[in-house]
């Protein structure tokens, strides 16, 4: 299984891949301090388990996995020092909590619990989107991209390693991927786990902070409602 590492003290952090070393079938595949970095990293990194902290600054445990909910990967264990948050974790489908000091095999029976439940229920498709860059057809899996941006007859899809250009309309994109994209402004969709914050301008202009980029898309006033809500729960 691929495992990455979500908690803000670095200490925590070693602990956690020195055990994880001692389980049989486990390959630590990134280690972070937070949960915005967990979440820009899920595309790329694409792991079968979380490991993560609840209390954390900015985005905490539990709202990472208000994200993830309803997905079949990755998993998420909760590691906390505190006893507290177990109801709300295991009502977000958490496989197991675990408490600090983590020992070795509690560990272990909570990877054992996540390998059945993702043994238990199908991977889910990869989505790709299909166009040209540089006059080749290619195609980018939808967990790449960064934003969606209309220019003129096609869609600019705007990816780790570039750009992308497509064919089909925000609109269409929108009916296909509902639970995928949210929609910022008429000419931009975002998937929603890029969404890092929102900053207002001295002009009244909301903008996006998104995760990958320096891009900051206006978001308009009809869907600044729905964007502020997601950022809310999650």
């Amino acid at each position: 299984m691929r495992v990455l590492i979500i908690d803000d003290e670095p200490l925590a952090r070693a602990r956690l891949a020195a055990l994880l070393g001692e389980c049989e079938g486990t390959e630590v595949i990134g280690s972070v301090g937070d949960g915005e970095a967990a979440l820009g990293s899920l595309g790329e990194l694409q792991p079968d388990v979380l490991l993560l902290d609840i209390n954390m600054p900015g985005l905490s445990g539990t709202a990472v996995a208000q994200r993830l909910a309803g997905r079949t990967r990755p998993q998420v264990i909760f590691c906390t020092a505190y006893e507290a948050h177990a109801l709300k974790a295991f009502e977000l489908g958490a496989v197991d909590y675990l408490l600090k000091p983590v020992r070795l095999e509690r560990l272990r029976d909570a990877l054992q619990r996540a390998q059945r439940r993702l043994a238990d229920a199908p991977r889910e498709p990869t989505a790709y989107l299909h166009g040209r860059m540089r006059g080749e057809q290619v195609r980018i899996a939808l967990a790449e991209v960064i934003c969606l941006l209309a220019d003129e007859k096609y869609v600019v899809v705007q990816h780790r390693r570039g750009e992308l250009l497509i064919e089909e309309s925000l609109r269409q994109l929108e009916e296909a991927y509902p639970e995928q994209l949210i929609r910022l402004h008429r000419n931009c969709l975002v998937p929603p786990a890029r969404l890092l914050g929102v900053k207002t301008l001295a002009d009244g202009r909301v903008l996006a902070r998104l995760d990958g980029t320096e891009l900051s898309p206006e978001i308009s006033r009809r869907n600044l409602p729905a964007v502020r809500k997601l950022l809310r729960l999650g």
